[in-house]
């Protein structure tokens, strides 16, 4: 059996366990969501994966509709190494966003990605395509991978990293990449998630 059908199967695996786990607090998430601010409780996001936009779930972790407000907020970029866009103390976060994305309950929502087929569990980090097109020329392949809930880059500081170590471990993931090393990465990212979130 190759390696792509089996990290299929245990992204279909992984993705159905992991909504199952969710789905009984989904309805208490959802109301703490929609009593501190109006909008819907899950919202989608453009991403690029396997060369294309996609459209990732997420648990909404901001006022509605602030995503438009990027624009006005770049001068408070603190990744000033390259194309990503990060906010520490983002203003636009609720209370209840930044409860869910210390805790990285906001992902879940991703598994239905990754039960289509537009995610994996494990591969290269999805960002905005405005973010991947200023990539350097040797990462340029990144566009058209499968983008995943978690990877090499994810599980050694994500968004901490250097522009482009992010890069390199993404790259390196593709290289080498392994039923073996998936199941590695699933098992660093299960530890963290329960022993230390914030290390996602």
């Amino acid at each position: 059996m190759s390696y792509l059908t089996l990290k299929r199967g245990v992204d279909i695996f992984g993705a159905v366990i992991g909504l199952l786990f969710i789905l009984p607090f989904y309805p208490l998430i959802a109301l703490a969501i929609k009593l501190e601010t109006k909008g819907p409780a899950i919202i989608k996001l453009a991403r690029v994966s396997s060369g294309k936009i996609i459209y990732v779930y997420k648990f909404r972790t901001m006022q509605n509709n602030t995503h438009e407000l990027k624009p006005q907020l770049l001068h408070l970029n603190e990744r000033r190494d390259g194309t990503f866009f990060k906010i520490k103390n983002d203003p636009r976060l609720t209370h209840v966003g930044k409860i869910l994305r210390k805790f990285r309950i906001d992902e879940f929502p991703q598994l239905i990605n990754v039960l289509k087929g537009e995610l994996s569990l494990v591969g290269p980090r999805p960002h905005e395509a405005g973010e991947m097109f200023g990539y350097p020329l040797p990462y340029r392949h990144l566009l058209i991978a499968k983008a995943g809930l978690t990877g090499l880059s994810q599980v050694n500081g994500a968004s901490s990293l250097p522009f482009l170590k992010e890069l390199e471990l993404d790259n390196q993931y593709l290289r080498t990449q392994s039923l073996w090393q998936d199941l590695k990465i699933l098992a660093k990212t299960l530890w963290i998630f329960l022993v230390d979130p914030t290390g996602i």
